[in-house]
């Protein structure tokens, strides 16, 4: 399958559901206390995130998708924390506060980064079903995407009233269902049970054929457009009616925490849709972030650089020749990850040990290597006539089979200051016997705060050499 980055900031998403705070207090732990058999924590930090469909509207504003929120809070000091990060985050918030009702925070305690305790303030919330009904019909104009964040506490009261006034505007309604009863989300173009909720509806399957048979009559009765079920290490299925089912693996590499991992699925799929993506495609976006996430802790977002990397990583186009528009996205996510981007350029006409050497040392210079490789028209400039011997493509393409070699880009000036004014490195190096300050470019590099180093280069190693020597050959 095909995947690509799309643009998440097309058209707004409006998330309904049961907000909550997530409150996490860490600290160190180093006895146990005299009064039980229980671990003393030390509080040193505290942390408060969006939780529940607020945590949902917040993976969508960071992946720079519009989000619009409407939850209800009690009227207190978490839901204030709430909306001050929600607003700051750029998210659309519309609360309705309960005075007499407390905002739902669930605090855990951190210790190591292990999850000793968690505590939940929660109390069914008495919704004014009608009033939120309202104010949801309210926002749809320009909405592309209506997500029904359900958590079971009370925020959703009336589901076929929300589905239906979507539907009739022709807005796509993803669920994100709990309980016993699925029939509430009836109409819904997608729900994304997990596989415990699902099989808590359907019974238990004993095999991909029957889960698949059993997605296939719940469509059928509850008039779906399709239905995602999330299997934990086993990946993602995706069913729809008259398709054959989307099998998907999962991605994450290394599972840490999968606190709000519901949530980073459903969001990444409303952004995408809402972006003009097709379903499969959506679906495949969400697996992969569902992937980072699951390797973070506790309640936590993606990043649109994130994101692209896994998409790149899953295309096999992480590394190699790279435009410049792709090679500045790449250096954008390779900075977002906290990587040092290094420089270098040349002719690199008839790739040789000296030049095998030299782009390893370089490498070693940082996280991530650039090699600027002249086009075919200035290296004839540079080294006359009968050079080069191989075309621009082909040394591109070698340069990119190398393990050093990160990104492989082409200029056509003789030098690569252009260049260099537009991808920043962090450290530029070139291989020679002359002083830094000859190196081309230097001034360019120091003046945005990188570095500039010099290299050895290795003896009697020299295209030219090696050119000379071929021409002797009787």
């Amino acid at each position: 399958m095909k995947l690509s980055m799309p643009r998440f900031d097309r058209s707004p998403v409006l998330v309904v559901g049961d907000v909550m705070l997530d409150r996490y207090w860490h600290g160190c732990t180093t006895r146990i206390s005299p009064e039980a058999p229980v671990p003393v924590v030390k509080v040193e930090q505290m942390e408060d995130r969006p939780g529940g469909a607020a945590n949902v509207a917040l993976n969508i504003a960071a992946l720079g998708g519009a989000a619009v929120l409407v939850g209800v809070t009690g009227a207190d000091e978490a839901a204030d924390s709430l909306a001050r990060s929600l607003a700051s985050a750029g998210v659309n918030v519309h609360f309705q506060r309960i005075a007499s009702q407390p905002t739902i925070v669930k605090l855990r305690v951190m210790s190591r980064h292990q999850q000793l305790l968690r505590m939940d303030f929660e109390e069914p919330f008495a919704t004014d079903a009608a009033a939120l009904a309202a104010e949801v019909e309210g926002l749809l104009a320009g909405v592309r995407v209506l997500v029904l964040s359900d958590y079971g506490k009370g925020a959703l009261k009336n589901h076929q009233a929300l589905i239906q006034a979507a539907r009739a505007r022709g807005i796509a309604v993803l669920a994100d269902p709990k309980g016993k009863d699925f029939g509430i989300y009836r109409g819904a173009d997608l729900i994304t049970p997990n596989l415990a909720e699902f099989e808590n509806v359907v019974g238990r399957c004993a095999d991909e054929g029957e889960l698949v048979a059993r997605g296939a009559q719940l469509m059928a009765d509850l008039k779906l457009g399709a239905l995602l079920v999330t299997r934990g290490e086993h990946g993602m299925t995706l069913m729809r009616p008259g398709h054959p089912p989307l099998h998907l693996p999962a991605r994450a590499r290394e599972v840490f925490d999968v606190t709000g991992a519901g949530d980073t699925v459903i969001s990444t799929l409303a952004a995408a849709l809402a972006a003009g993506e097709e379903l499969p495609q959506a679906v495949a976006l969400a697996n992969l972030a569902a992937g980072i996430v699951v390797g973070k802790l506790g309640t936590a977002t993606i990043s649109v650089p994130e994101l692209r990397r896994a998409v790149q990583r899953e295309q096999g186009s992480e590394r190699g020749v790279l435009g410049l528009e792709q090679l500045l996205l790449a250096i954008e996510d390779a900075h977002a990850q906290g990587e040092k981007i290094v420089f270098t350029n040349g002719c690199f006409d008839i790739l040789h040990a000296g030049h095998v050497t030299y782009l390893e040392q370089a490498r070693a210079q940082g996280d991530r290597l650039i090699v600027a490789v002249n086009d075919d028209a200035s290296v004839t400039r540079l080294k006359g006539p009968g050079r080069p011997i191989n075309t621009v493509d082909r040394r591109m393409a070698v340069l990119a089979g190398l393990g050093a070699v990160d990104w492989v880009i082409s200029f056509a000036e003789d030098t690569p200051e252009h260049l260099l004014e537009q991808i920043r490195p962090d450290v530029l190096v070139k291989g020679g016997d002359y002083g830094i300050d000859q190196v081309v470019g230097a001034d360019i590099v120091r003046a945005h705060g990188g570095e500039v180093r010099v290299l050895g280069l290795v003896e009697n190693s020299s295209t030219t050499g090696i050119v000379e020597k071929i021409r002797r050959q009787p």
